[in-house]
């Protein structure tokens, strides 16, 4: 009988040390994870498990009784691979690749059967190889070959053409980790919106030195991007200060599980689509559809600019991060000012 009624005891015990351990808010974030870390994978593996070109847009440069069937031949490929278009020269052509307004041309050679396809490696080698592939075939149905001519090499540091991306995505970490570290320090809201201005002050210093060390890193030091270190430094104090900003919003708003917000739009959601390992044409719709208008697809982008075509085609990147900030900043004012105080109470000195 007593040894019945020690073993209900130790099942209570244990039972209510369960209930101690892992409480239901516990249980609750936790299942969160787990959904969170699914994302991660469905995220990834949907965005870059198998690119394939949709309508990679490409110039034709042809006499006008050859320029109008190309281009009808080529958008009538399968799967609408190319998105062709005529162009009146070679010329023109070339500055438009330049100018990131379209990924190749295709210039038609009238005197003989060998034609030039135009490519911007440092757009995106692997979407470049593609249209290279597909043009193969194109040509040799009609009894054709060409030769290819990079018109924007790679940098010797920069092979796969990543550094861009893995700037951006280096940034983004900082951002919502400094973010999650003042909000786990300090009370995920601060007490009033005097401390609000002051951590947004805070994350403004950490971007500007965060900016400052990432254009350091991948330029004079690494030597895995050209291009301006201003520029470079400008861009990188941006996306930190906009990924940081938008994950104290969402603290303010959510807590704790504001943290698992910014996680779920900035490394699910934002860095398989940012069009870095694979550019824009190559990725499933979806990814497709978000990636420039989230901070990491923005700042990949504009570094691109900046490191190989001469800060051109930057103005939409650049709105998209300063509407993040602008969200960010707006968001945690009118957050502390409107809910109940948060984050650590202020201490009152002892009357005695």
């Amino acid at each position: 009988m007593a040894s019945g009624l020690s073993g209900a005891g130790l099942q209570r015990g244990f039972g209510a040390e369960i209930r101690d351990a892992v409480t239901t808010r516990a249980f609750v974030l936790v299942l969160g994870v787990l959904l969170l870390q699914f994302g991660f994978i469905v995220s990834y593996v949907g965005a870059l498990h198998h690119p394939y070109p949709h309508r990679a847009s490409i110039a034709v440069v042809a006499p006008p009784q050859v320029s109008g069937q190309l281009v009808s031949r080529l958008n009538a490929l399968p799967k609408q691979v190319l998105d062709a278009r005529a162009l009146p020269d070679e010329a023109t052509a070339r500055q438009q690749i330049l100018d990131q307004k379209i990924y190749t041309a295709l210039v038609f050679n009238a005197a003989g059967k060998h034609d030039t396809l135009l490519v911007a490696n440092a757009a995106g080698p692997a979407l470049a190889t593609a249209v290279e592939k597909i043009i193969t075939g194109a040509e040799q149905q009609q009894g054709r070959s060409f030769s290819t001519e990079d018109l924007v090499p790679l940098a010797a540091g920069d092979a796969e053409g990543l550094s861009s991306f893995y700037l951006a995505v280096g940034l983004c970490v900082g951002g919502y980790l400094v973010a999650s570290i003042l909000g786990i320090s300090a009370g995920s809201r601060p007490a009033n919106r005097k401390r609000a201005v002051i951590r947004l002050a805070v994350l403004a210093l950490y971007s500007v030195a965060a900016g400052i060390g990432g254009a350091l890193i991948v330029g004079p030091i690494l030597n895995a991007l050209p291009g301006s270190v201003l520029g470079l430094w400008g861009m990188g104090a941006l996306v930190v200060f906009a990924v940081g900003a938008i994950t104290m919003a969402l603290e303010c708003l959510f807590d704790v599980v504001g943290i698992g917000l910014a996680v779920l739009l900035f490394v699910v959601l934002g860095n398989p689509s940012a069009g870095g390992v694979f550019p824009p044409p190559l990725m499933p719709p979806f990814w497709r559809a978000i990636g420039p208008w989230l901070p990491n697809g923005a700042g990949t982008s504009i570094a691109r600019s900046i490191a190989y075509f001469d800060g051109t085609a930057i103005t939409k990147p650049l709105l998209v991060l300063t509407a993040w900030v602008v969200v960010g900043v707006l968001v945690s004012l009118i957050a502390t000012g409107r809910r109940p105080r948060g984050g650590r109470p202020i201490t009152q000195p002892d009357p005695a």
